[in-house]
Parts: structure tokens; sequence; C-alpha cells
């Protein structure tokens, strides 16, 4: 019996929570916040030291997180060899040409960079899209919203954005499963985002070159992301059946994949030792690791204190609905933290046994579509994300006047979810 048993379950996660967003706003590494989350969580349910040291220890050594350490680290390796390389601007230079549409370009040039996770990434397709602007009508705010928002249009399902890694490893949902479901949202952004380009110029913008001579180059610059997806995903299948005991047989061939692509990236231009090893030896590899390792250790202390299962009860007592829970929870943790892994780190450890509590579980893939869309869009509306104030930077242009283009589209993501989540909930019913 601890001093703070009387308090309710539900409150004491609520504190955490609070303590979690401080420590991120304030400017703490999320492997920090989230680690005082996790020990503030031991206190609160009165885990004792020696089990709360013996469930962080089992959460950083279970291979599912070792794999997905492993797998953050060759993304962000892959990314970096590509931008020392020079490797996204030739991609971006080899695909200019290959479209005479200027609206089309102004979608296609951030959605380009956007293949890849990069902290700021937005930064890379604004210039190109600033040349592409000179030539419509469209005003620098509007310029500044086609920029970030095309650059974040494949994250709801892209396998190497780390927030999707991290999903699969958290809801035991094959990565495929989590690809095919959240596919939809791509699309959908892209119309709502094609709408903000009204008024842009049509007018053929590139002289007509023959496009076979010119796809060659633009395929051989994106060869590393190409292998990475296909022969990625095949291995992973491939190795699940072959290997069905093995814990991270689908993650083995996404690791594999992304060491053939880094050994592209290297052998094609001629990188050498001295930045290889600069590469391997950068502090962001292991404050990744640590923040990867933190998250599941919370996830850990969440599941062993029995915190998530009684705030879970609470709730049912209090008769607050499921849904409302799954898309404001998430939807105030990534305007709070502004990245896709904050709120993917620290709700679903709350709601998946809140899922199952309530009988919920066929449905499951339902409510983590619901989760992953809704904190999206917090995400998308975060002061605090780096591509957000970047591209209003780099345009000249205020917050205020890119929010007024942008609540729109991200409320109509959240419209479309529940849409989308009533349509799933009927087809897993009947399934």
């Amino acid at each position: 019996m601890t001093v703070f048993a009387h308090i309710p379950a539900i409150l004491k996660i609520i504190m955490v929570f609070i303590l979690v967003v401080i420590c991120i706003r304030k400017k703490l590494s999320l492997g920090n916040a989230f680690m005082l989350g996790a020990v503030s969580l031991s206190i609160l349910f009165g885990l004792k030291p020696q089990a709360m040291l013996t469930s962080m220890a089992f959460s950083v050594m279970d291979p599912k997180t070792l794999s997905i350490a492993v797998i953050v680290s060759l993304i962000l390796i892959l990314s970096n060899s590509m931008e020392a390389a020079g490797q996204m601007q030739r991609l971006l230079e080899k695909f200019q040409g290959l479209i005479s549409s200027p609206r089309l370009n102004l979608m296609i040039f951030p959605a380009l960079i956007g293949l890849l996770p990069m902290p700021g990434g937005a930064v890379f397709s604004a210039p190109m899209v600033k040349e592409l602007g000179t030539h419509s009508k469209l005003s620098q705010s509007q310029l500044s919203f086609v920029n970030y928002w095309f650059r974040h249009i494949w994250e709801h399902w892209w396998p190497l954005y780390p927030g999707i890694l991290l999903t699969t490893i958290m809801t035991d949902i094959s990565l495929l499963t989590i690809m095919l479901i959240m596919c939809p949202f791509t699309l959908i952004a892209v119309w709502l985002g094609y709408r903000s380009l009204k008024g842009s110029d049509q007018s053929q913008q590139f002289n007509e070159r023959n496009t076979r001579s010119l796809m060659w180059p633009f395929i051989k610059e994106l060869m590393p992301i190409l292998i990475v997806i296909f022969p990625g995903l095949g291995m992973g299948m491939l190795l699940s059946v072959i290997l069905p005991s093995f814990p991270v047989s689908k993650e083995s061939g996404l690791i594999l994949a992304l060491c053939i692509a880094i050994a592209w990236v290297w052998f094609e231009n001629g990188t050498s030792k001295d930045q290889i090893l600069k590469m391997l030896a950068t502090p962001r590899l292991l404050k990744m690791i640590y923040m990867i390792a933190a998250i599941l250790i919370f996830k850990g202390i969440l599941t062993d204190s029995k915190a998530a299962v009684i705030a879970g009860q609470e709730l049912v007592q209090l008769h607050v609905p499921l849904v409302a829970i799954v898309v404001t929870l998430p939807f105030v943790v990534g305007v709070s933290g502004g990245i896709v892994i904050a709120f993917v780190g620290s709700t679903f450890p709350i709601l998946l046994p809140l899922v199952h509590s309530l009988g919920q579980t066929e449905f499951l893939l339902a409510y983590v579509m619901l989760v992953l869309s809704s904190g999206f869009a917090g995400v998308m509306l975060s002061p605090l994300h780096l591509c957000f104030l970047l591209s209003n930077e780099y345009f000249r242009t205020t917050m205020g006047s890119v929010y007024k283009l942008l609540w729109l589209p991200c409320l109509c993501l959240i419209g479309a979810s529940l849409i989308y989540f009533w349509l799933l909930h009927w087809l897993l019913h009947w399934i």
C-alpha cells in the first residue's frame, strides 16, 4: 500500500502524461522524457525498485526492441548517406522535366523528399517548391502549406517511418497489414492538398523532352529506396514463412534490405571510409536507440504495474465512449509533442489494454487506424513540428496564415478516419 494508493489510476496516468508532455515542450530529449515518465509510473503505482529494474531489463532485451533499434539506426544511416552524397538533390533534379504540369510538380517534389524520414526534411524541397511557385499565382503561405503538407503524405503508412515500425511492435500487427489499412489516407491527403492549389498557373513550364531517356537516371537515384521497399518486404514475408518461430523474421528482411541499400549508396557515390565512420559514429544514432528503448520501457512499466488495466476499468465505470478516448488522446499528444513516435509510444500502451478490456479485440485494427490518423492530424497542427517551423521560416510567412490553410484538411482527415472506422468496424464484424 503506497501513499498514492487512494489516487485514481486515470489521474495518476494523466499526471505522468502531463509530466512527459512538459518535458518534451521544455526541449528535454524524448528518451529522457519517457524514462522520467516510466520511473514516475513505477512510483505512483507502487512498483518496487527491483520489479521496476526487471521490467526495464526485459523491455530493453526483447528481440522486437533490438530489431526496431537496428532498423531505425539503418534508416538514419541511409538517409544521412544519401544526403551527404547529394543523392536526394540529384533525385529532385532528375525528376524535373518528367512531368510538365506545374501543379503536379509542386505536389511531387516535397512528396519525393518525404520518402525518406529526415528531421526538418521540408527544407530540402522548399527551394524547388519556391522555384516552381514563381510561375504560379500562389501566395507564400500557400507555398509553405504545400511544401509542408505533401512532405508528410506518406507518414500514415510508409514503412521507413519509425512511428509505423513502432506501431507494428506495440500492436503485434504485421507491417504489411498496417500499410494496407493506412495507405488510403495518402490518397485523401493528396486530394486535400491538391484542392489547395487552386489558382496556380497551369501553363506548361518545362520544354518537351524525351521522358523515356530521363526516366532511367531518375530510377537510378531512387534505387536505394526501391531496394528497401520491395525486396525488404518480400524477404520479410519469405523469412516469416521459412522461420515462423524466429521472433524477428519479418524485421530481418527489412534489416537486410536496408544494409543492401546503404551499400549501394556508398558504392555508387564512392563514399570514403572516413565519411562512413563519421556517419556510423554520429550521436544521433545513439540518441535514437535510447529513445526507442525508453518508449518501450515506458510501455513495459505501464503493463507490469497494471496501470493501463486499472485505468481501463475506471473508464468503463465512468461510461466514457471508447471512440472519443481513442481520437482525443493521440490528437492531444500529437499537438503537444509534434512528433509521431511520441504519441505512438505514449498512447498505445494505454489504449490497447482498454480496447481489450471492453471486449473490442476483434476490432483492434480499426482502433489502431483511428489512433494513427487522429494522432497524425495532431502532429500536423503542432506548433512544435520542426518541418512546420522551417517551412514557414523559408517562405517568410507566419504560422497563423498557414494554419488558416491547414486546419480544415486536418479536420477532414479526422472526419474521414471516423467514417473509415465505422466501415472497418462493420467489415471486421462480418469477417
